[in-house]
């Protein structure tokens, strides 16, 4: 089963097993400490002393609160909170001291409570022998993520059969984001590689999650849904739909697909699958965690001229012998044009039992024309084009 990818280290279990973080490059300093009597993980840029930034969240709860201020004269001001949407509201302020080996002060509230603080260079508890390597990679790249995840948990949800094999559904209870994991149908090794691609997609959005809420504050919204699309024993597809405000002029919505090949683990890229240009694609796969994923200048080039100049106008041509009243150009300007190959160049694709489902991305004031659900390109078109990677496509 799945309750060595599950689990986090817990903090308890690793008192003995303790290793300081080093100042981030970019400025950015973590430290734990107490508010009042609650414990707390605070994250501080201090790289520009007039214009310092930051956040903070209690363990007990895991959402950050954002600050800004300066360090002037050994003294840091900093606000918690903004007033970004005109509110013009008194905000809780912190005043604090460096010491040898952190930070001391007070949170002030806007009505003069006062609450001491305490904060220390925050040590890192080492990953679990068998945490996932996204888990394992953050006490380096955002250990104040790393110890906000410490704390949250995976809670098993419903179990369901789908294209014959065996799915279990988790849920983050904070942020409500869910993923599923297989649990039978494939070889024990297919499997839990796929398995750690899908659980470690779960924990990257939920770090989203909670950058969205910080960047939108009392007007955020982050709202998922994961629906498998197929499944067989070379290939796993599943749709990721994201509906968000994250502090920007208007919310929005996309979908960000996960195909993978389940003998390795690695992404597909559409390049992998399909390829209508001369001699072999242009780039094997875009591949996660899984080597050099950079591209040369050339050969970014030579995928976009080929993405350009050859893969949509193909596309178009045959979506529009196979579906042509949904290809025809409009009359109104208003309407839904997919005739427009712009609207092709960064298609989001995935799997289906009938054929590659390949939606268009419009302009914001035209959003409704995304995923209109019949773009899919049979098998069978598929199957005379394939890809880097040798792969059984369903007959139809």
């Amino acid at each position: 089963m799945l309750k060595g990818l599950l689990r986090l280290a817990p903090v308890a279990a690793l008192l003995l097993m303790l290793c300081s973080t080093a100042h981030a490059e970019d400025g950015r300093r973590v430290f734990t400490g107490t508010l009042g009597k609650m414990p707390i993980v605070l994250e501080m840029n201090l790289f520009q002393p007039d214009e310092v930034t930051g956040r903070y969240f209690y363990e007990k709860y895991h959402r950050d609160l954002e600050l800004s201020g300066s360090l002037q004269e050994e003294t840091l001001t900093l606000t918690e909170g903004n007033n970004r949407y005109g509110d013009d509201k008194p905000l809780p302020t912190l005043k604090l001291q460096e010491t040898a080996n952190g930070w001391q002060g007070e949170w002030k509230s806007p009505k003069g409570k006062i609450l001491q603080m305490q904060l220390t260079e925050a040590k890192l508890p080492a990953p679990a022998a068998d945490a996932l390597p996204f888990i394992a990679a953050l006490p380096k790249s955002d250990p104040y993520e790393y110890l906000r995840l410490q704390g949250l948990k995976l809670k098993p949800g419903k179990k369901e059969s789908f294209m014959g094999y065996d799915l279990q559904w988790w849920t983050q209870p904070e942020s409500t984001l869910s993923m599923f994991s297989i649990e039978s149908g494939y070889p024990k090794a297919d499997q839990q590689r796929v398995n750690q691609q899908l659980l470690e997609r779960l924990w990257s959005e939920v770090i989203s999650y909670h950058g969205c809420l910080l960047q939108g504050g009392q007007y955020a919204e982050f709202d998922q849904g994961v629906s498998p699309q197929f499944l067989s024993p070379d290939v796993v597809s599943l749709s990721i739909a994201t509906s968000y405000s994250c502090g920007g002029a208007h919310p929005d919505f996309g979908d960000s697909p996960i195909n993978l090949d389940v003998h390795t683990g690695h992404s597909l890229s559409l390049d992998d699958v399909l390829w209508v240009g001369k001699g072999k694609p242009l780039l094997h796969a875009d591949r996660d965690s899984a080597g050099d994923t950079s591209l040369t200048e050339e050969e970014s080039n030579a995928r976009f001229t080929y993405q350009r100049e050859v893969f949509v106008p193909w596309l178009i041509k045959q979506f529009t012998t196979l579906y042509p009243g949904e290809m025809q150009k409009p009359t109104d300007e208003n309407d839904c044009d997919y005739t427009d190959e712009s609207v092709w160049g960064y298609s989001n694709w995935h799997f289906t039992a009938k054929g590659l489902y390949l939606g268009p991305y419009f302009a914001r004031v035209q959003r409704n024309c995304d995923d209109p659900g019949w773009s899919v390109l049979p098998y069978a078109v598929v199957k005379q084009h394939p890809g880097a990677v040798k792969l059984q496509l369903p007959q139809n």
